[in-house]
């Protein structure tokens, strides 16, 4: 495993991370989870991600579980939590100081640690005041219950703001996003947050590294019976990747795509893997599993990231012929 600093802190995360969304609680059991996170650990995996959303709290639940019965040091990992969903009440939603405050010591409880690293909140709040949720975090911060707090899905203005925001008022400022970010979903790491990485020291823990499954190749020759997007819950996903005319031109280009991971000597979930590693700007990649197998190939692609030489990745742009306009520079002008 290789570590990379998360944006501009001292804080090293491994460049391979595990998260629990839609597998755990939903698609695997408690056993089967825990198979998937000792493969992960074993392997040299320090950050494990969550959120209060996933599952209703029962991927926190079973992740605490998980981390106390393989008894591993607290200090050896990088739990995550992410706030913005956990219930129908008014107040349980969004990022008003009382559910940051609340949300924090409930995710806490579920995943049975006295902190968490890294806090997020889970998507912008266009209701609540930046500064009530800037304080609110820099509170959740000082009061020892996470490290260092982020967002998710934001917007590098709304991220800006809330720098801008904590500077001001001597609040901790956010360190890290967790957006999306993929052979198909490149704009938002690659364009729109190219500012950020070198005035604020933006980290990002990106998610869906294989665009739900569809850069691994197994939807080529249609839906696998045990695959996600078999499941009636997931039609919505299956209609938005296979069935929309974007979607078919996106399934063409992954069998081109897999052209050139057999010409490397790699599969193609270790091609997409390691394209994503490639970007120094992404300080950890955020993978799932259903089982103990896949973490295992998984966690192989970081030794896939020297193959990806120029005249790769130049073959790789051909095909997907999506590279990012150059970013858009939000800043104010000095004028």
């Amino acid at each position: 495993m290789k570590y990379r600093y998360l944006g501009r802190s001292g804080l090293k995360v491994s460049a391979l991370s595990f998260g629990s969304w839609v597998t755990f609680g939903d698609q695997v059991d408690q056993q089967v989870a825990y198979d998937c996170m000792t493969e992960a650990y074993d392997a040299g995996v320090n950050f494990f991600d969550n959120a209060e959303a996933y599952a209703g709290g029962e991927s926190e639940i079973m992740m605490g579980n998980i981390i106390k019965k393989a008894g591993w040091k607290r200090s050896d990992l990088v739990l995550s939590t992410k706030l913005f969903w956990s219930g129908d009440g008014p107040n349980d939603t969004g990022l008003s100081y009382k559910h940051i405050i609340e949300g924090a010591d409930a995710a806490l409880k579920r995943m049975k640690t006295d902190y968490v690293d890294l806090i997020f909140c889970h998507r912008p709040d266009i209701h609540t005041p930046i500064e009530e949720t800037v304080r609110a975090m820099d509170q959740v911060i000082r009061s020892g219950k996470a490290f260092y707090w982020g967002t998710s899905e934001w917007s590098a203005v709304q991220i800006q703001k809330a720098y801008q925001v904590a500077r001001e008022y001597g609040l901790r400022p956010p360190l890290m996003d967790q957006p999306q970010y993929n052979m198909f979903h490149r704009d938002k790491v690659e364009s729109e947050f190219q500012p950020l990485y070198d005035d604020i020291g933006l980290g990002t823990t990106i998610w869906s590294p294989l665009a739900s499954g569809l850069l691994t190749g197994k939807y080529n020759d249609g839906i696998p019976e045990d695959s996600r997007l078999s499941m009636d819950q997931y039609e919505w996903l299956k209609e938005s990747l296979l069935d929309s005319e974007e979607g078919k031109e996106r399934l063409r280009k992954v069998g081109e795509l897999a052209d050139v991971a057999d010409e490397i000597g790699i599969s193609m979930p270790h091609l997409a893997l390691a394209w994503c590693l490639k970007n120094e700007n992404v300080s950890t990649v955020i993978t799932g599993a259903s089982k103990p197998e896949q973490v295992q190939e998984n966690m192989k692609a970081i030794d896939k990231v020297n193959l990806l030489t120029d005249d790769v990745i130049e073959k790789i742009e051909s095909i997907l012929d999506n590279k990012p306009d150059k970013p858009q520079d939000f800043r104010p002008s000095d004028d």
